[in-house]
């Protein structure tokens, strides 16, 4: 049976259809291609284009695949964004999930595991380290449409023969260790990312918003999860769900967190070279240290994390942003040879 990975175009999604391949799956692919990049899909999978709320699209996967379960990424994720232009994350992370949902109960799918995030806590946390039973409290739509769906999972578990994880993501960072995939979505706002464009000469530079926190240096520290090992935790909740257990929701992080100039000054160290660093006051409403107490997700997955050390992550970023620069400088000299051959 086939595993269905929404949004398996994208960051976190191309990565999990790579590791469900690595492990022996069956997979397909739906994404609209609106962030993520048709390239960045593994050749095994099965690629459809299309939107996850376009019932004649996912019948037609249901019709041509026995699909087993769901892991669902496709989504918008930029907290700005969320703010300035709510309804379009009601509709795409709500509105649209719900479509979904009704689509894959009515086609007889049991499993659903789900991409959600730390931001229904809000961005002061009440516990610290954050533990699931902290008190939800998302501070703008995004965080409050991922939180809706998670009531929409909860509710159809309680309603049909379905069961769901739903995995709260902290700061997820790096790459493929094998260089297959990457970040690659333009004006990405995630630290090590931004820094890692920094350090190659593809951003002026960077701002620090805050260095007076009550943190080892002052800037604010956040728990950071390697790509891969978050891919990791999505197959231990898809074997989880197969086995019969029941729906949960966890945490994904390390426990442990690294500051803003942690950061900063490994991906200096790394890349071997410095670039501009802009000191700018706090930004309302952040908190000085957010980090995960991920002990459930460990314990009822059985999961180990292997990639957990900042050079780890950071290096496999600069990795792959050597990658993309090089593969724009193919993809503008391929353009000019066509343009070349296309004047005789």
């Amino acid at each position: 049976m086939a595993i269905l990975v929404t949004g398996g175009a994208g960051y976190i999604g191309s990565h999990m259809v790579w590791t469900l391949l690595d492990a022996g799956e069956d997979v397909v692919v739906i994404d609209n291609l609106s962030t993520g990049f048709r390239w960045a899909v593994a050749d095994r999978a099965r690629f459809y284009l299309g939107d996850i709320a376009d019932v004649q699209v996912l019948n037609r996967i249901f019709i041509e695949n026995d699909i087993e379960a769901i892991i669902h990424f496709a989504g918008s994720a930029i907290v700005p964004v969320s703010v300035s232009d709510p309804l379009s994350y009601y509709d795409n992370n709500s509105g649209k999930t719900r479509a979904l949902l009704s689509a894959a109960i009515n086609a007889g799918i049991r499993h659903v595991v789900f991409s959600s995030t730390a931001a229904v806590y809000g961005p002061q946390p009440s516990s610290a380290p954050v533990r699931e039973t902290a008190t939800l409290n998302p501070a703008n739509p995004y965080g409050q449409s991922k939180l809706m769906t998670e009531f929409m999972l909860r509710d159809c578990a309680a309603a049909y023969d379905f069961n769901y994880v739903a995995l709260r993501y902290f700061n997820v960072a790096g790459a493929d260790p094998a260089g297959r995939a990457g970040q690659s979505t333009s004006g990405a706002t995630h630290l090590i990312k931004v820094a890692c464009e920094a350090a190659l000469g593809k951003r002026e530079g960077i701002h620090v918003y805050g260095i007076d926190y009550p943190t080892h240096d002052g800037t604010g520290v956040r728990d950071y999860i390697h790509v891969t090992d978050l891919a990791d935790v999505h197959l231990k909740a898809l074997q989880h769900l197969r086995s019969g257990k029941g729906s949960l929701v966890a945490n994904c992080g390390y426990g442990s967190g690294y500051s803003v100039l942690d950061v900063l000054n490994m991906v200096t160290r790394v890349h071997g070279h410095s670039f501009k660093i802009h000191m700018a006051p706090r930004r309302p409403g952040d908190a000085a240290s957010v980090v995960a107490d991920s002990t459930l997700a460990h314990r009822t997955f059985d999961w180990k994390q292997k990639h957990d050390s900042l050079e780890t992550i950071v290096r496999s970023a600069l990795d792959w942003e050597l990658f993309l620069m090089n593969r724009n400088v193919d993809d503008l000299q391929g353009i000019h040879r066509a343009l070349a051959a296309a004047s005789f």
